[in-house]
């Protein structure tokens, strides 16, 4: 799976599969907008902060029954003293001082699946993507998600069947039993699902993220069709919270934002988390998201946004049917697209030098190429990004068109901070820098509605690295930040066509994660770098154990006090 949000296997295993188109984006015009931050002098507000997964983690969990994955798609959730990180295809957990304490576990071990791929057999276990966690501190249990792609037998070939996994923790304590469930969301009839008539005759949950209120976990996907071309709607579930925390049979019930009768664009429609219990009680319970629209533009320009929210959630246990779905437009300040890739700072790039350099490339097994140096990396489009619910407000943000201070495009961060009840936005503006990308944006927020905005800073002068901004509802979001520098470019297999294909790759989304006055940022970032001659020396291509041989992508988590 090649294409989109899809992920990429490694060339030694993938096999005959389809290619999904996952993204919907059409223009590229970009806005008239120049940077408007400044680079802090210090990070006074950083408490910390530790390595979290990378991808040699992730490819040698198992035993090595892995394949190599790009990009890692962060999942973090923060409570009781410990810390979770999730990426494709592993996971960890750590105490609050970043001993971690488990893992890295494979998330087909952890959803109780056979191996991704059994090196010895050749056998082929499910496809998992797309995690998200969540700590609820009204249940106190940890809640897990993941799109779940079953196999044909142990072929690489689809079966067409796809769930939501949802892994729910017995107690506070993430360390101890989970229970599993599973959501099929194929949705062509089978399995107990709607028909929403997916071309191909398989509908694709992908893109499942989580939010909740006092009463439902909420969970939503992008909804395409997974043999053929097609968009069909984001999906909304609520789900029993209670039922849940509880490990009994949980009600659900979907609003399947395809309808014709919706009048909103539903693609990537964010349910919003909720720190430290705190919830919206209106209408008997409510449950707010967000969506934007500018990806269904032939100019890629919106200034709309779509405030959903879903009310009387206290009824899911007892009228499930009771559940009310709304939808209204936000206007807000213009953005747009992203119109370019990222430029990186030179650097050392072993896996294009290897391609470079016969010897090498036969070894990978692929023909020799020469690529340009440093590869470019993607930015995000413009769909919405993680969404809070704090201090009564609504805080979200997506990556946009920006220009540069050298008249050239780039990304930034628009935020939002709204008033879900009237409509009123408190602030909405534009994090950029003149000289840099921002991307993949990921906002926190405590209770007391201070907040943390966490992004990839990647550009000409910048490896990728791992920044942040403080947020807040009068002033907006402030200084640029860089928690930890990156140490070289990226250097991954995406965007080669022996390998990932298509364009090349650079997360799908951030996490961030607020614990009573901290706040836990999980940001993409280089940690290494490492020359050809050591890329080479044994074991082959993992330079001392700090990345994999078809890429070096690795996750910073930082604390912040507020």
């Amino acid at each position: 799976m090649t294409a989109g949000d899809a992920d990429s296997g490694d060339g030694d295993g993938l096999g005959p599969e389809p290619v999904v188109n996952r993204g919907i984006s059409k223009g590229h015009a970009g806005i008239n907008r120049m940077g408007n931050a400044k680079r802090a002098k210090s990070s006074p507000e950083l408490l910390g902060g530790f390595n979290g997964l990378n991808l040699h983690d992730q490819r040698y969990a198992n035993g090595g029954n892995q394949f190599s994955v790009e990009p890692p798609d962060q999942g973090l959730c923060a409570g009781n003293g410990f810390v979770m990180e999730s990426v494709n295809d592993v996971l960890a957990i750590y105490d609050n001082a970043g001993n971690r304490l488990v893992g890295p576990v494979d998330l087909n071990t952890f959803y109780g699946y056979p191996a991704a791929i059994n090196r010895g057999t050749g056998a082929y276990g499910p496809e998992i993507t797309d995690p998200s966690c969540y700590y609820d501190a009204g249940t106190q249990r940890w809640f897990q998600v993941v799109l779940t792609i079953d196999r044909v037998g142990t072929t690489s070939f689809l079966a067409g069947t796809n769930h939501l996994d949802i892994a729910v923790s017995t107690t506070p304590d993430p360390t101890g039993a989970w229970n599993i469930y599973r959501l099929p969301v194929q949705n062509n009839g089978t399995q107990g699902t709607p028909d929403h008539g997916c071309a191909g005759g398989y509908c694709l949950g992908d893109y499942p993220h989580i939010g909740a209120d006092g009463h439902a976990i909420f969970l939503t996907t992008n909804e395409f069709s997974l043999f053929d071309d097609g968009f069909y709607g984001a999906q909304i579930y609520a789900i029993s919270k209670q039922a849940l925390a509880a490990g009994a049979t949980a009600n659900v019930v979907l609003f399947n934002g395809g309808d014709p009768s919706i009048p909103a664009p539903a693609f990537t429609v964010w349910p919003a988390i909720s720190s430290g219990g705190q919830y919206a009680t209106a209408l008997g319970g409510t449950e707010y998201l967000l969506s934007s629209d500018a990806v269904f533009y032939d100019s890629g320009v919106s200034n709309t946004l779509w405030l959903w929210s879903v009310s009387n959630t206290q009824a899911i246990d007892t009228l499930p049917g009771g559940l009310a779905l709304n939808v209204s437009p936000l206007t807000v300040q213009q953005y747009a697209v992203p119109s370019s890739l990222a430029h990186q700072k030179p650097g050392n790039t072993p896996l294009r030098d290897c391609f470079a350099t016969p010897s090498c490339a036969s070894i990978l097994g692929y023909p020799s190429i020469v690529y340009s140096t440093p590869r470019d990396l993607a930015v995000n489009d413009s769909r919405m990004q993680q969404v809070s619910y704090a201090n009564g407000k609504l805080w979200g943000t997506l990556d946009t068109d920006v220009l540069l201070g050298d008249g050239s495009h780039g990304s930034g961060i628009n935020y939002f901070v709204i008033n879900p009840s009237s409509g009123v936005l408190f602030a909405n503006g534009t994090l950029s820098l003149p000289d840099a990308n921002l991307t993949y944006g990921a906002a926190a927020v405590t209770q007391s509605g201070r907040g943390v905005i966490a992004f990839t800073v990647v550009g000409p002068n910048d490896f990728p690295s791992a920044g942040y901004a403080s947020l807040d509802a009068k002033v907006g979001a402030g200084d640029v930040h860089i928690a930890a520098g990156g140490a070289g470019p990226w250097d991954g297999f995406t965007g080669i066509p022996y390998l990932g294909g298509g364009r090349p790759r650079w997360g799908d989304y951030g996490a961030a994660a607020a614990d009573g006055n901290t706040i836990w940022l999980a940001s993409e970032y280089i940690a290494q770098t490492c020359t050809l001659a050591q890329y080479m020396a044994p074991p082959f291509g993992q330079c001392g154990g700090t990345r994999g041989a078809l890429s070096n992508w690795a996750t910073r988590i930082s604390a912040i006090g507020l």
